[in-house]
């Protein structure tokens, strides 16, 4: 094995470890002694965090998991792309972001079971697709505010991801992505969907948690 190949390997574990870093799980002990994943949603996020710890912890895990996804795309693959062996830039940041994601979704500092992967997939996308985000977190937000759901919030998020980087290009004349990014972002809605599939189970019961403060539609008693 050759030391580019070998390079790599590292490149993918650094960033499997980044990613890895339990924000939520370390501030439910710290704060409260608790695992937040046996509290609230039992998700290990900063939504479950700001419902059992409140809104200033939920802040700083959101930073700090975007901030995880964000490192290995604008970080690491940029510093070592010349010491690896993928000619293809773009193909590298995926490699290192999807890597975070998957650290973050399955960590092995907390028995393989983390969060959603939103947060640092957002860090990631601010990385790959920093005109489009803004737009996600919209659709994000538009229907946060119209049905109080974060799991569906987070999912048509991620689903309006490819269908902005379709569009945005000959209407705004931005260069268009690769065909190594927009593939993936095609991925990203299934990823998203399959970490939610808990969620989509308590939606359909009638039981998934809502946020009805931030409900700016919703019918008054």
């Amino acid at each position: 094995m050759t030391t580019e190949w070998l390079t790599l390997g590292g490149l993918i574990f650094l960033s499997y470890l980044t990613g890895s870093f339990p924000t939520s799980i370390l501030a439910g002990k710290v704060l409260r002694g608790i695992d937040i994943r046996e509290h609230g949603s039992g998700n290990a996020g900063g939504t479950n965090v700001f419902r059992v710890l409140g809104w200033k912890p939920a802040l700083v895990v959101v930073i700090v998991d975007i901030f995880k996804g964000w490192l290995p795309v604008g970080g690491y693959a940029l510093w070592l792309y010349g010491r690896q062996p993928i000619p293809d830039l773009g193909v590298v940041q995926l490699i290192c972001g999807f890597s975070a994601v998957l650290g973050h979704t399955y960590t092995i500092f907390a028995g393989f079971k983390g969060g959603k992967g939103v947060g640092t997939l957002a860090g990631m996308l601010i990385g790959l697709f920093p005109l489009v985000l803004p737009l996600c977190l919209l659709v994000f937000v538009l229907v946060l505010i119209t049905t109080g759901y974060v799991s569906v919030s987070s999912m048509s998020a991620a689903a309006s991801l490819p269908l902005f980087l379709l569009l945005l290009p000959p209407l705004t004349g931005m260069e268009p992505p690769s065909m190594s990014l927009l593939v993936f972002s095609l991925l990203v809605p299934w990823f998203i969907i399959y970490t939610h599939r808990s969620n989509i189970s308590r939606l359909r019961a009638g039981t998934e948690n809502r946020f009805e403060k931030a409900m700016l539609f919703r019918k008054k008693a």
